[in-house]
Formats: C-alpha cells, structure tokens, sequence
C-alpha cells in the first residue's frame, strides 16, 4: 500500500515538472512562428483557385 502512494507522489512529481518545462518553453518563445508567416505570401489559396475556376466556367 506504501508503495502506491510513492508512486503517485513520484507521478504528480513528474506531471508538474513537465508542466512547467511546458510553461518555460511557450513564455521563451519555442514555439513561436517567425517564418511561416513571411512565406505564406508566396502560396496561393485554395479559395482563390477554386473562384478562379467559377470565373473560368461562367464565361
């Protein structure tokens, strides 16, 4: 029965410390996006295809 108890208390141990490398990593910056955004320009969108092809068929 102690032993159960170790563990749980081993667990929540755990759970908080990759809670917190979690918070560290998204405070730091780690997941932040800085070049998706520069290129998204150079795709062209599905929607703009799909209403170009509308224009292509009612002419």
């Amino acid at each position: 029965m102690e032993v159960i108890f170790i563990l749980i208390v081993i667990c929540l141990v755990a759970a908080v410390g990759f809670l917190g490398a979690f918070v560290w990593a998204v405070k730091s910056g780690q997941f932040d996006d800085d070049y998706t955004p520069s290129v998204r320009i150079l795709f062209d969108d599905k929607s703009d295809i799909i209403n170009e092809d509308k224009k292509v068929e009612n002419k």
